[in-house]
Parts: structure tokens; C-alpha cells; sequence
């Protein structure tokens, strides 16, 4: 056996998962290159500390390698075990070994994040291609794109799943949170995120069967969408004259449907469509019957689907989200008759008309056909009963004439004849009238035109509107002077009020100083100075004799 480094390793010292960890890591370096030396003494560390509490890390042996090694690895790992406990000195010497005759190895080449998240990709897609995981779905997320992400988890871990477009599509039911399912699928690593994922190809519900869990929701989102309801179904025609039949060729189906036909109406006319009844195969061949005849509308005026009893295996084609959408879309009316009459598929539920048997159906169908002569002679005894009394009633008008109500009868003739010349003359007579009144008036209208037109008229319509139009700007210049007047006045007023003069005829009066500017206060003028006073009308020179000064007023 061999240690990290590669040198011989005492056989009786049991392996530890340190030198287990760096032989896988030997191996790898070998094929390829060397794990980071940090990242390696990290993975060192943590082995440590798995060691110590003797429980081995499976995250971190998951990922070191291929299946194969991580297998051996175990291995190895069980049986020291079971030989004797490893001494935690000299486990700690055998990782610092590891790590030691590492660093050499390592130095060959240093991985990219890419790199090594590429490779573990590579190497869990190669070990863990197929497999089926049981757990409870939960976080379930439908993306626009048609792509399905949850999370399958258990009461101890979780584990995220992407279900793809394409797989899920192929679902008989839609996933929920709180469903226990059986998922089949592939582990992969989400690279952009260095995430663990189980990529799903398939899954299937546990608790519930499948086929019934997927009958229910379909059957509910098909209810919710209105294709059960009975307005949207058609009745059938009453008299066909040709049934296309969708149904196995060489089955006990046809051979029944046949049977009733020819013994209630052997003159309708049944058209098969070869179709396959169970399996993998049968909603799209039922589909590619339904085309047909859409194709093809004048070869049949009903469809009847048609199969025999089985169990809900065996019906779950007519379960079909793909056919109860055709058969909805189908221009021709659909009779569904699969099964007994305790079974019921979607195909029932969406048909125009569910029949318990094909036998049934095919009752259902020539309904109108068998209880045509029973119609036929219901007429004929209507007819015979209406042609009883008609003549009846025309011999009782043959008795009542007599040769005085002959002549009543001509006498009312000739004067209804009268009547209708009288009002033929009067219409005439309106007629004549209204022709002769025409050209009267096409006169008078050209007249009054021509007086419109009359040269003395416009002119004395002109000297009118001059007068009018004299009149009004005479008014507005009237009412505009009166308005100017008045402003004036106001102004005036105004004016007046503030005036120096209306303050001076109050008693007032302002002096000047020998310059000739205003003395606004005691304090401008001088003693023996010459001042000159005006007063309301007039003025003085007076000189000045004495100064009084004002007190300042006190200031609070």
C-alpha cells in the first residue's frame, strides 16, 4: 500500500482517510494535474476533523474523484475501522506527510475555478448517469420558458432538480409543493453557480398513482378551461348518412358496431378509420383519425370513438390533454365510447355525447335512422286526417251557394272593379296636376333669383347697411367721449387732492432759504436770515429773528 507521497506504508499501520484522500489525489495528478495546494490543505483540514469525530465527510469524497475511486476509498475507510481506532498523533503525522509530499506533485499545474468545476462536472455525470431519487418536492418554480426548477428534499438534506421543457411536457401531471415523488435523472454541477443539481428526465408521483393523480389535474384544468360544459356540445345529426368509426379494425368493437347497424338501419354507411387502442401509440393515432376526417368533411357526418373494456392502464391513452383538445376542436360531432359503462376517461368528458358501450353508440347513432318509419307513417296520418277535412269544409261551402249570393258575389265584384278605376283616376288627376305645377314653380324660382340680382335692390340694400353702420359709430364716439370725459373729471379730482395748493389753502405755507431751497427744518436756518414764505395766494419775505429747536422725540 501506498502513502500520499508514494513511498511503501507500514502494513501494519491502518490507513487514514488523510493518506486514502492523497492516494485518490496521486491518482488524479498522475492522469492529468494537481489540486491547488490551499484548496488541499483545506480538504486536509476538514479530513481531520471528520477523523476526530470518526465520521467520514461524503460531501468531500463525493467530489475528490470518479465513482470507482470514491467506492475504494470507502472501502479502505470501513475496513481500518474495523481493525482499530486511529490515534489522533498519528493521524495528525500522516496529513502533515500528505501534505508535505503533496507540495511537489502540486506545483504542476494550478487549476482555474472553471477548470475544476468542468472536470467534477465531467466525472459526477460519468458516475451518476442514471439513478432514481425518492424524496418531497418543494419550491417549485414553472419558468416562462416551459422548464420546471424545485427542490427534492427529504427530513435530513435537499437536493435541487431541473426538469426541461421537453421532459416536461412528456408529465401526466403538473408537480406541486408537498408531493412525494420518484424522480429519474443524472447529477450534474450547475457551473455558474458551482451548485449540485439532478437533472430529471421522468418522475412519478408516490402515494397516489400516477395515471389518477394525472387523470385529476387534467381533469381539473380542462373544467376550469369550460371543455366540459354543455353548452359548448353539439347534438347529433338526426339522420346520417354515413358514421366514421375510429377503432381497431380486427377487434370485437367493430363487429358490434356493425352488427347493431345493420339490424336497426341497413342502408347508413360506417366508414372505419384504423386506429391503434392502448399503448404509447393511441392518443396519436386517435389524433391522426380525428385530422382525417376534419380533413375529409364530406365522408362522415359523426365520429364515434370506440374501444373495449380494460383497466385505467390500459385507457390511460384516452387520457390524453393532446386528443381532449382535438376531439373539443373537431368540426363533426364526437361519440365517445370506450370502455364499460363504469369506466370514464377525458375523452368522455369532452366528447359531444359519452355512450356507456360501443354497442350503445352505435343505438345512439341510428336513433333517428330506426324510428324513421314510425315518423313516415305519423305524417302519413296527418296528411290524410288534413285532406279529410279540407274536403269536408269544401263541401259545406258547396251547399251554402245558391244563385242570389252568385249575383251578390258578381254585383261585389264589379263594384270593388269601380272603386279601384276611381282611385286610378284620382291618382291620375294628381299626377297631371303635380306635372304642370313643376314648371310654375322652376318660373317663380328663377324670378325671385333675378330680383336678387336687380342692380337698384344692392344698391339700396348698400345705402342701408351705411346708415346702420353711420349710426352705430356715431353711438360708439358718443359713448367713447363720455368715457374720456369722465376719466378726466376724476383725474381732475385726483389732481386736485393731491395738489400743494389745496395744502396751502388749509393754512399751510413753505419757506425757502436765501437759496431758494425748502427749509424742512428749524435747524437749516440762521438768525438775521432773509426767508421767503409761500402761502395759499402770494408770498413774504421775512428775516429771522429767533430759532426754536424741536426735542427729538424719546426713543422706547
Amino acid at each position: 500500500m501506498l502513502d500520499s507521497g508514494g513511498m511503501p506504508e507500514k502494513e501494519d499501520n491502518p490507513p487514514t482517510l488523510a493518506s486514502l484522500r492523497a492516494r485518490g489525489q496521486t491518482k488524479r495528478v498522475r492522469a492529468r494535474a494537481a489540486v491547488p495546494m490551499r484548496e488541499y490543505a483545506d480538504e486536509v483540514s476538514k479530513t481531520q476533523q471528520s477523523q476526530a469525530s470518526d465520521r467520514p465527510q461524503m460531501g468531500l469524497l463525493f467530489a475528490a474523484g470518479p465513482a470507482e475511486e470514491v467506492s475504494e476509498v470507502l472501502a479502505e475507510n470501513a475496513q481500518s475501522r474495523s481493525r482499530r481506532p486511529t490515534s489522533s498523533g498519528k493521524t495528525a503525522q500522516l496529513a502533515t506527510r500528505s501534505v508535505d509530499s503533496a507540495t511537489v506533485v502540486q506545483q504542476s499545474r494550478i487549476w482555474s475555478v472553471r477548470d475544476l468545476v468542468g472536470q467534477i462536472r465531467q466525472q459526477l455525470e460519468g458516475g451518476y448517469a442514471d439513478l432514481w431519487v425518492e424524496g418531497e418536492v418543494s419550491n417549485c418554480r414553472p419558468a416562462p420558458s416551459g422548464h420546471v426548477y424545485f427542490t427534492l428534499k427529504d427530513g435530513e438534506a435537499q437536493l435541487p432538480v431541473v426538469l426541461f421543457r421537453r421532459q416536461a411536457i412528456l408529465l401526466r401531471f403538473k408537480p406541486a409543493d408537498g408531493l412525494a415523488v420518484l424522480v429519474r435523472g443524472r447529477v450534474s454541477v450547475y457551473e455558474s453557480r458551482g451548485q449540485l443539481q439532478l437533472i430529471a428526465e421522468t418522475m412519478e408521483p408516490r402515494g397516489a398513482g400516477a395515471l389518477q393523480l394525472a387523470f385529476e389535474q387534467l381533469k381539473a384544468r380542462l373544467l376550469a378551461e369550460g371543455l366540459f360544459d354543455a353548452e359548448r356540445k353539439r347534438p347529433l345529426p338526426a339522420f346520417p348518412k354515413c358514421v366514421g368509426v375510429i377503432t381497431s379494425p380486427t377487434g370485437a368493437v367493430i363487429r358490434d358496431i356493425v352488427t347493431v347497424c345493420r339490424r336497426r338501419h341497413a342502408r347508413l354507411s360506417l366508414l372505419v378509420y384504423p386506429a391503434t387502442m392502448q399503448g404509447a401509440n393511441c392518443a396519436s393515432s386517435v389524433i391522426a383519425g380525428l385530422r382525417w376526417f376534419h380533413d375529409n368533411p364530406g365522408m362522415a357526418d359523426v365520429i364515434v370513438i370506440a374501444r373495449g373494456g380494460g383497466s385505467m392502464v390500459d385507457l390511460a391513452g384516452f387520457n390524453d390533454e393532446a386528443l381532449a383538445r382535438a376531439i373539443a376542436a373537431s368540426e363533426l360531432p364526437v361519440v365517445s365510447a370506450i370502455g364499460h359503462e363504469t369506466d370514464f376517461t377525458i375523452a368522455d368528458f369532452v366528447a359531444d355525447l359519452r355512450a356507456p358501450t360501443p354497442s350503445a353508440a352505435a343505438e345512439l347513432v341510428t336513433a333517428g335512422q330506426h324510428r324513421i318509419e314510425e315518423r313516415v307513417a305519423a305524417l302519413e296520418r296527418r296528411v290524410q286526417r288534413a285532406g279529410r277535412y279540407q274536403l269536408m269544409q269544401a263541401r259545406q261551402r258547396y251547399t251554402r251557394l245558391s244563385a242570389e249570393s252568385v249575383l251578390r258575389r258578381l254585383r261585389d265584384a264589379v263594384s270593388r272593379r269601380d272603386q279601384r278605376l276611381d282611385e286610378l283616376r284620382l291618382r291620375l288627376e294628381a299626377a297631371i296636376a303635380r306635372r304642370l305645377r313643376m314648371p310654375e314653380q322652376r318660373l317663380t324660382g328663377l324670378t325671385y333669383r333675378l330680383k336678387r340680382q336687380d342692380v337698384s335692390l344692392q344698391l339700396a340694400a348698400a345705402g342701408h347697411r351705411l346708415q346702420q353702420a353711420r349710426a352705430r359709430l356715431e353711438r360708439a364716439s358718443a359713448r367713447r367721449i363720455a368715457q374720456q370725459q369722465s376719466r378726466l373729471g376724476q383725474a381732475v379730482v385726483r389732481l386736485e387732492a393731491l395738489s400743494p395748493l389745496a395744502v396751502l389753502g388749509r393754512g399751510y405755507a413753505l419757506a425757502y432759504g436765501a437759496d431758494g431751497k425748502l427749509l424742512h427744518s428749524s435747524a437749516l436756518a440762521t438768525l438775521d436770515q432773509s426767508i421767503r414764505i409761500r402761502l395759499a395766494q402770494g408770498a413774504i419775505v421775512a428775516k429771522v429773528t429767533e430759532i426754536e429747536v424741536a426735542d427729538e422725540p424719546s426713543k422706547t
